[in-house]
């Protein structure tokens, strides 16, 4: 069994970029994409929805932040499964539930409908994190792992563009506002359902067909190996947990990478679904279209350029400088946006800040924390990890975009910003002393490395 599996898993990490990576890659994102539109759109929707149903300010803040709440939970459920059946037999099911989610938003009478199907929809964002990421972690070569799982995850600038152009397109027509919602909310279901099939019809990963002593035929049938052990795979549900509990490695690792992401989400959630609001501080006398645009340039000039940066240095830089890099920046930039007296009555400056503040996201924690957990775990819970780290991570967006509207309303940009620069702040001392380095490494190579003392020092 160890010989064939070496040898197996040697071809997969010295192969190259294959047409079957791009397939997986492009499958794997599609969820992200629909993550980052309703991520955006959500506050386009709001600033339609209010003066229709006259909406609170706790109203306002459970819809844009539902979702992030209901995605720690999917993150959770769906991350735990796959360890437990496999990659394969959950891969596809969490595209259904967020397309259900989106569509059913689209016909919700009241806030309170739109507020419980956008948990929906957050259960079905949160389950393609851990099983999507660890699917493209697997199948890659460990040259370019970092890059093929950054681009599942840089799809996200393509829902991030896409959000604003068809907000503004409609938005510049006379349809009537509560359609234009709805339409928004419901676009979300396209992408998930088109590759729905894609997904279902994947082949299982190698690495948990090893694992579990699982072997695939070519009709995609699994069946048992001849050398299946049961004792080396465990389908308790909690079984998974324990072991974060009782290994001090990988209790130390999913440390590091929970509280990085969570601290990052923090920050980056509360700025981006409330972006709006943020905007709404360069004067009160701009239209919701010409506030979407400027998001749109903001996302066209500095996220998407962000993203492609991440997935073309992730290898080359490695994950834990571009990850203190990106931290260090947000801090600053996050800083100046609070600290700079009357910036706001500046808008090139402002913008210009603002945007460099996506940028060193994009190109920085928001990207590696999603990285990290793919690679820093065993196979056998590595969706587990993942699923725990992602929960966490919308946790503190959850946290982020509840509370910044709040802040914003107290102090402005001092008080809301001040917040975003602390996270980052603490994200980067987080990321120093307890995140290794995984560029260049096999899968079992990090799984096998001891713990550096920097992370024994975390301990």
């Amino acid at each position: 069994m160890a010989n064939a599996k070496v040898v197996s898993f040697d071809e997969m990490d010295n192969a190259g970029v294959s047409k079957e990576h791009w397939k997986i890659m492009f499958i794997s994102g599609m969820g992200f994409f629909t993550d980052a539109y309703d991520l955006f759109i959500i506050g386009v929707v709001m600033s339609l929805v209010k003066p229709e149903w006259h909406i609170g300010k706790l109203e306002e803040g459970l819809v844009d932040s539902t979702a992030l709440l209901a995605s720690a939970i999917g993150a959770l459920l769906f991350g735990r499964v796959a360890d437990m059946l496999g990659r394969k037999r959950i891969y596809g099911v969490e595209v259904l539930v967020l397309a259900a989610g989106a569509i059913g938003c689209a016909f919700a009478p009241n806030i309170w409908w739109l507020i419980g199907l956008r948990f929906i929809l957050g259960i079905g964002i949160g389950g393609d994190y851990p099983v999507s990421a660890t699917i493209m972690s697997e199948y890659a070569g460990k040259a370019s792992r970092g890059m093929l799982v950054s681009l599942v995850f840089a799809m996200q600038a393509a829902g991030l563009i896409v959000g604003p152009l068809l907000a503004a397109g409609l938005l510049s027509t006379s349809m009537d506002h509560d359609l234009i919602w709805r339409i928004l909310v419901s676009f979300g279901a396209v992408p998930a359902l088109a590759v729905y099939w894609s997904r279902r019809h994947l082949k299982e990963s190698p690495r948990y067909l090893a694992a579990t002593g699982q072997q695939e035929d070519e009709s995609g049938k699994l069946g048992k190996a001849d050398h299946y052990d049961k004792d080396q795979h465990s389908v308790s549900f909690w079984d998974g947990y324990h072991r974060f509990v009782t290994d001090k490695k990988l209790g130390i690792r999913l440390l590091g990478a929970s509280a990085a992401w969570f601290l990052m989400d923090a920050a980056y959630y509360g700025n981006t679904v409330s972006s709006p609001l943020v905007l709404s501080a360069l004067g009160s006398d701009h239209t919701l279209l010409q506030k979407t645009l400027t998001q749109l340039g903001i996302f066209t000039v500095f996220a998407a350029p962000g993203y492609a940066f991440s997935a073309f240095f992730m290898d080359k830089l490695g994950r834990k400088t571009i990850q203190i890099m990106g931290f260090a920046m947000m801090t600053l930039t996050f800083a100046l946006l609070a600290l700079i007296p009357n910036l706001e009555k500046q808008a090139i400056p402002f913008l210009i800040i603002y945007g460099f503040s996506f940028f060193f996201t994009e190109f920085g924690p928001n990207a590696t924390t999603f990285v990290y957990p793919s690679e820093i775990f065993p196979v056998r819970v590595r969706t587990t990890g993942h699923g725990i780290a992602a929960a966490m991570g919308k946790l503190g967006g959850f946290f982020g975009v509840f509370v910044f509207p709040f802040l914003m309303n107290w102090k402005g940009l001092l008080s809301a910003e001040s917040a975003a620069a602390i996270a980052s702040l603490l994200g980067l001392i987080v990321t120093t002393l307890i995140l290794p380095e995984t560029k260049g490494k096999s899968l079992e190579e990090i799984e096998n490395e001891e713990i550096a003392p920097a992370e024994k020092l975390a301990a």
